[in-house]
């Protein structure tokens, strides 16, 4: 049995177990018996795989943040007024949170314990630097409100947007589709920080206010 699970067993998939028992027993509370346990199969099996627990952590927010990062090149992140584009930013955030959901709460709760660890804090700290960049941004092009101080709003941006890992989960009964909660992310946040309501001419097209 052990034999053909090691024989069918992938990095994908045990990268899916592994940061599934992360994020429930926290990474430094899970051994490599853990993960053994969990997946199934035998420690030697693993180390067929990965040299270590610290490799299957690395590669797993290291998908979290080419996720994020991504966002930073695209079309909509690059083009238009700075407000659009943090606008744009943040409903792909979302977007991408709830899609790589797992791989997101586990990069938001790593704490700095291990050089991997502080590698993708430095990475967050990074993205989250440059959306703050485009924030001020805005601010000086006129487009946000005067009286709201920019490194608050930052705070509170990321913090409602870092939330959904609490308590969104994708297949929850009558739950709320990924396109419900980013709208709803975008108008609310940015409803109260622009110059100008949202752009009604746009309401119902899909597209940012």
């Amino acid at each position: 049995m052990t034999t053909a699970k090691r024989d069918t067993y992938t990095p994908e998939t045990l990268l899916t177990v592994a940061v599934q028992v992360f994020n429930e027993r926290g990474y430094d509370g899970t051994s490599m018996e853990h993960l053994s346990k969990a997946a199934g199969i035998s420690k030697s099996s693993i180390y067929h795989h990965v040299v270590g627990k610290e490799e299957l952590l690395r590669r797993a927010v290291s998908r979290a943040l080419d996720g994020l990062f991504g966002i930073l090149d695209e079309d909509g992140a690059t083009r238009g007024r700075a407000v659009e584009r943090v606008e744009y930013v943040t409903r792909r955030t979302v977007e991408v949170l709830m899609a790589e959901l797992p791989y997101v709460t586990l990069l938001l709760r790593v704490r700095g314990n291990t050089q991997t660890e502080r590698w993708a804090m430095e990475r967050r700290r990074e993205f989250d630097h440059r959306v703050a960049e485009l924030l001020k941004a805005a601010a000086a092009d006129g487009d946000l409100r005067a009286d709201m101080d920019i490194r608050l709003a930052t705070r509170l941006l990321f913090g409602m947007v870092n939330s959904l890992v609490e308590w969104y989960r994708p297949h929850a009964a009558g739950g709320y589709s990924r396109e419900e909660v980013a709208e709803a992310v975008v108008r609310m946040a940015f409803a109260g920080l622009r110059t100008e309501g949202p752009r009604t001419e746009r309401e119902g097209s899909g597209g940012l206010f």
